[in-house]
């Protein structure tokens, strides 16, 4: 399993070991949409929660140094879905900071494409 993998694997079957793994200690999430950074112990707690939940995810590109994945979101609290395109910094093996951008999608069309 590579480290995108093994992340995702992480976020999709709430697989905390795995997050803990491949998460960076020093890792920051990137929002520019609130200009603000959270921790990895945050992520980690947002992504053991049940506020959003991806599919049709695929992993786009990846190497020792940076790895791209894009996926679809929906959010429990009924906020609009997004298709979201992920940026993510490795160093040493580790996700050192994901950074994303998102585009938001109509929720009908969301639900037709999980099937």
């Amino acid at each position: 399993m590579t480290l995108l993998e093994k992340f995702l694997d992480g976020i999709n079957n709430k697989n905390e070991a795995n997050l803990n793994e491949v998460l960076h200690d020093d890792y920051k999430f990137i929002s520019h949409q609130h200009n603000n950074t959270s921790p990895k112990s945050e992520i980690i707690k947002l992504c053991m929660g049940n506020s959003f939940t991806n599919y049709k995810h695929r992993i786009i590109y990846e190497n020792d140094e940076i790895g791209i994945d894009h996926a679809f979101i929906t959010y429990s609290s009924g906020d609009t879905s997004e298709a979201c395109l992920s940026v993510h910094k490795i160093k040493n093996g580790k996700i050192l900071s994901t950074e994303t951008g998102a585009t938001p999608i109509k929720l009908k069309r969301a639900k037709k494409e999980r099937k």
